[in-house]
């Protein structure tokens, strides 16, 4: 899609909108169009408010009859499934899809900034390894897409969006192919694609995969470095056959660049699908490893060069593709004056022939005139070197002359292994089974890589690994309570958790022993997740008050709440009131755990004494009686006093008293 305006999702020149039914609209009664973004062939993109979730988000809507047809509908939706499961942080994130009244939408993130196309318009050509560092985090995105199965299939510059804190991500995963799709079962039998960007086998045979994607990002490669795109003409037909029948021109040609910037784009750009790399991971890797030799300083690098050259240099030996369509159409000729490609444009194509999206219908090649005869030499001159190659392989052997069975190793990602070895033996390589390795993207028992990798360059006869997936890497976690703490961690690191250790009380588990987990065990988990190990200090300490002289009843349901036996002990007491504690044991300076035992001795009060009955007997002897029985006498005489010295009255004769008490007796 074409982009009306500077930006994309939000940036700050929009197109005027005036006019615009869908402002104001809300759609699924929880997005308000508040302004247009961009415009396309396809779809235009809308500034929205989510009213459920309170945020600002995209909305791209299918231009009106593109959603009439349930089929295309069915197949936006899946696509727009399959895009949503796609996280990454170089991914414009899809939220939400959905028709209302017949209009078909998405609603993703919102992402203020400007795009590539931007930075090719206002600063290309590029130093190469700024190009370079614009492009890595669109190959990371391409990469995450093509690992999941999913197709971007139109890579361009508008669809590369740079916010304006400099995070660069890739929208539009999915569009394409739901739009190919869809018009592929009609009777038109067209393609639908952004023609400067279009990969060959896309308009010769109406097919494409990861290597669609690689070939689009190497264009856009050239057009940082250089500041052009590398076929123009004064239509879309013209560029679409500049695809299939010429190579992207080397950089060079342009600007001052390493010869191994010029083999990384001609290995991008071939135009024999084949002869590329297997998908956007493998084309990470050769620009990281450029990128690494221009930061080394490195000016001429010939193994590098040789590397990431396609492995067969030029065009090669079989005929060249062609593109035909139903007389009339517009014919174009090639030096030798064969007619090798007939192209038709969709009606009312917009825009210029560089920019505008293009239908082009594949049918089977036209038919080719004979050849020139060859000199009656040329048999005698092949038959000499053939004969000179074989004596040379002879004395050489095959692995000295490597141009004669150099291979490209296949991506066979999701092969079953049987179809993975058979593609790969196909190619005169030994395969032997390597260690399986887990995969967050292949399913276990499916063909994950190779060693070496696809897009790499090996030769017949050599032996390659094929490495199997062992599925997504996960791991439950094992019960550790009551292992000592060191066992425990290591048990949880070999699993290869993030293992923080907190300590904590238990009364069940010994000091330096695993509690257990959080989460807990059994819990499925990826490396790397935060794990807390919890490791027992051992029962919790418990501090008592002092509750001497205080209540013995308060003092016992205190103690237990904290877990503590209580034992009382009672005893008779002059100076602690009844019910309230004397003594406490172990007193409040001793440290207790739950369960430990504390002896309370409480308060009787006084011990009681029956007073002994002294009437008649003498003063001293009274005395002794009353004190000899633990009371205290006071002795009282009548006021008329006969100097007898007899006990004539005594208070609290028989009565029981407490040991201690005063008993007054009253002498004559």
């Amino acid at each position: 899609m074409q982009a009306e305006g500077r930006a994309r999702y939000g940036g700050a020149a929009r197109p005027d909108a005036s006019s615009d039914p869908m402002i104001g609209r809300v759609l699924d009664r929880r997005y308000r169009i508040t302004a247009r973004i961009a415009r396309g062939g396809m779809a235009s993109v809308y500034e929205a408010h989510d009213e459920r979730l309170d945020r600002t988000v995209a909305i791209k809507v299918m231009h009106p009859g593109m959603g009439d047809d349930a089929t295309f509908a069915a197949r936006f939706v899946r696509e727009a499934r399959a895009a949503a499961r796609l996280s990454h942080p170089h991914v414009v994130a899809v939220y939400d899809q959905g028709t209302d009244d017949g209009t078909v939408f998405l609603a993703m993130e919102l992402v203020p900034g400007h795009t590539l196309r931007d930075v090719i318009a206002a600063e290309a050509p590029l130093p190469p390894a700024r190009a370079l560092a614009q492009l890595e985090p669109v190959l990371s995105a391409l990469s995450a897409a093509h690992k999941a199965g999913l197709v971007h299939r139109d890579v361009k510059p508008e669809n590369v969006l740079i916010s304006d804190d400099g995070r660069t991500k890739v929208a539009d995963f999915g569009l394409a192919r739901a739009v190919t799709a869809e018009t592929q079962h009609t009777s038109t039998g067209v393609l639908i694609g952004t023609v400067s960007y279009i990969a060959p086998e896309l308009v010769v045979e109406g097919r494409s995969d990861a290597r669609a994607d690689v070939y689009a990002a190497g264009v856009m490669l050239y057009e940082l470095l250089t500041g052009v795109k590398p076929h123009t003409g004064e239509s879309p037909i013209q560029v679409a056959y500049k695809h299939v029948h010429e190579d992207v021109p080397p950089p060079s040609e342009r600007v001052s660049v390493p010869a191994y910037v010029d083999a990384l784009v001609a290995r991008a750009t071939a135009r024999d699908a084949s002869l590329r790399p297997a998908d956007a991971g493998v084309f990470l890797r050769q620009v990281r490893m450029v990128a690494g030799a221009l930061a080394d300083g490195v000016v001429d690098d010939p193994e590098l060069v040789a590397d990431l050259l396609p492995p067969v240099t030029g065009r090669t030996a079989r005929p060249e593709p062609t593109i035909a369509a139903p007389v009339p159409a517009w014919v174009a000729m090639d030096d030798a004056g064969d007619a090798t490609t007939a192209l038709r444009t969709a009606p009312a194509s917009a825009g210029s022939g560089d920019t505008a999206e293009t239908r082009v219908r594949p049918i089977q090649p036209a038919a080719q005139p004979p050849r020139r005869r060859r000199r009656r030499l040329l048999p005698l001159i092949v038959a000499v070197l053939v004969l000179a190659l074989a004596a040379a392989a002879v004395v050489l052997e095959r692995d000295h002359i490597p141009f004669l069975d150099r291979v490209t190793v296949p991506g066979i990602s999701n092969d079953s292994r049987a179809e993975a070895t058979s593609a790969l033996q196909q190619l005169g390589l030994t395969v032997v089974i390597g260690t399986p390795a887990y995969s967050d993207t292949v399913h276990a028992g499916r063909a994950l890589t190779t060693d070496p990798g696809p897009g790499a360059t090996t030769h017949k006869g050599d032996t390659i690994t094929l490495v199997m997936s062992k599925g997504v890497e996960q791991y439950s976690l094992p019960d550790v309570r009551s292992m000592p703490a060191a066992d425990a961690q290591a048990a949880l690191t070999k699993i290869k958790m993030d293992v923080t250790v907190r300590r904590v009380w238990s009364e069940a588990v010994d000091r330096g022993e695993a509690v257990g987990t959080d989460p807990r065990s059994g819990t499925v988990l990826r490396p790397a997740h935060p794990v807390t190990l919890l490791v027992s200090k051992g029962p919790r300490p418990i501090t008592t008050a002092n509750w001497v002289r205080r209540s013995a009843a308060r003092a016992e349901a205190r103690l237990t709440q904290q877990g503590l036996h209580v034992n009382t002990v009672s005893q008779y007491s002059d100076s602690v009131p009844s019910r309230h504690v004397i003594a406490q044991d172990p007193g409040p300076e001793h440290v207790f755990h739950r369960g430990d035992t504390v002896t309370l001795t409480v308060s009787k009060g006084p011990e009681l004494v029956k007073v002994p009955s002294v009437r008649g007997e003498g003063t001293d002897a009274a005395t002794q009686d009353l004190q000899a029985a633990g009371f205290k006498v006071e002795v009282d005489h009548y006021s008329i006093f006969f100097g007898l010295g007899i006990v004539m009255e005594e208070a609290h004769d028989g009565e029981m008293m407490p040991r201690g008490s005063t008993i007054a007796i009253y002498v004559s």
